[in-house]
């Protein structure tokens, strides 16, 4: 296949290294005056990737458009809106978007097919790539399972075919409501998993990782998915990725909250926690977890420290009225 990849960041970057290794033509787009562009124009490389020369580099948008019929986007999901306006500008909506980034938006609640779709692409040439997995293992050859959805079936399946490899293989997604809830749901257990470090309280991550697929879970039912979804790759499958690795920005954010240190990088978790209990009061869905997380992020008290807010929160999660361990 000839891919556009429209994002050059940690992921964009990775996924034009990973399609190149396994036979395919990339274009690879990232704005001028950004800094992941600036060093891989300047390098070839970046902290995870050293590209093979026969990627295509660009700053220019239509070129990479032009490049390919398919399109993969990664970028930060709150940017998902503004970007898709200046494709729309270019005429170029007409494509297949592959989706590969974990979020939903803050502002409105949608998910990020949704923000597709209510752009003007078809909702037939639309797929979402999500999962478990860390950049620095899969260039190191370790491999891993991520899944792959869509409202075409023929286009999850071509996709699957395309892009899976003996480092990674690929399943097929039945349930996008549930594929992106739980896949951007999995950031927010993530600063959970960073608070329960920073705090020495590690031995709750057992705890979390079922009472938080279990939350997530209702809310994608309520939503009108699969509960089960949230037991899949998108959402509990990625809690190894997200809760206990080093890698993992989100844990690393919440850690970071408990410690005092400060944290620079992308943490997807904290827009996804606005937005989900947003979504949680349209649904009228119980999310206890999430909602502490929003607290920690947007309401802390002018002088109170991530610390001291994480630990209220944690004491006010235990003191709880007793409830049945898979209440609706």
């Amino acid at each position: 296949m000839r891919v556009s990849v429209l994002g050059c960041g940690r992921w964009g970057s990775f996924i034009a290294w990973y399609l190149t290794t396994h036979g395919h033509e990339v274009c690879l787009w990232g704005p001028a005056d950004g800094e992941a562009y600036r060093v891989l124009a300047e390098t070839g490389k970046n902290e995870y990737v050293s590209l093979e020369k026969s990627i295509l580099l660009t700053s220019d948008l239509k070129t990479a458009l032009d490049f390919a019929d398919t399109s993969v986007i990664s970028i930060p999901s709150q940017a998902l809106r503004g970007f898709m306006q200046k494709i729309k500008a270019e005429n170029a909506l007409e494509r297949t978007f592959v989706l590969c980034m974990k979020g939903i938006e803050s502002a409105t609640g949608d998910r990020l097919s949704q923000v597709l779709i209510q752009t003007g692409v078809n909702r037939e040439n639309i797929a979402v790539w999500v999962g478990p997995g860390h950049i620095q293992a899969f260039t190191q050859g370790i491999p891993n399972c991520m899944v792959i959805d869509s409202y075409s079936e023929e286009l999850k399946r071509r996709l699957c075919a395309e892009f899976g490899s003996s480092l990674i293989r690929f399943y097929l997604g039945e349930d996008m409501i549930g594929t992106e809830v739980g896949a951007a749901a999995k950031n927010v257990m993530g600063i959970v998993a960073g608070m329960l470090d920073g705090c020495g309280y590690t031995a709750l991550k057992g705890a979390l990782m079922a009472r938080g697929a279990r939350e997530v879970s209702r809310l994608i039912k309520a939503m009108g998915g699969n509960e089960l979804s949230a037991y899949g790759l998108a959402h509990l499958g990625d809690y190894e990725a997200t809760l206990f690795s080093p890698y993992s920005h989100n844990r690393a954010y919440g850690e970071a909250l408990m410690t005092g240190r400060l944290f620079e990088k992308l943490a997807e978790g904290v827009p996804t926690a606005c937005a989900l209990r947003k979504l949680a009061g349209t649904y009228g869905v119980d999310l206890p977890i999430t909602n502490a997380v929003y607290e920690i992020c947007y309401e802390r008290k002018e002088g109170e420290s991530g610390r001291e807010k994480g630990l209220k929160l944690l004491e006010r999660l235990f003191s709880r009225d007793t409830k049945s361990e898979f209440y609706a």
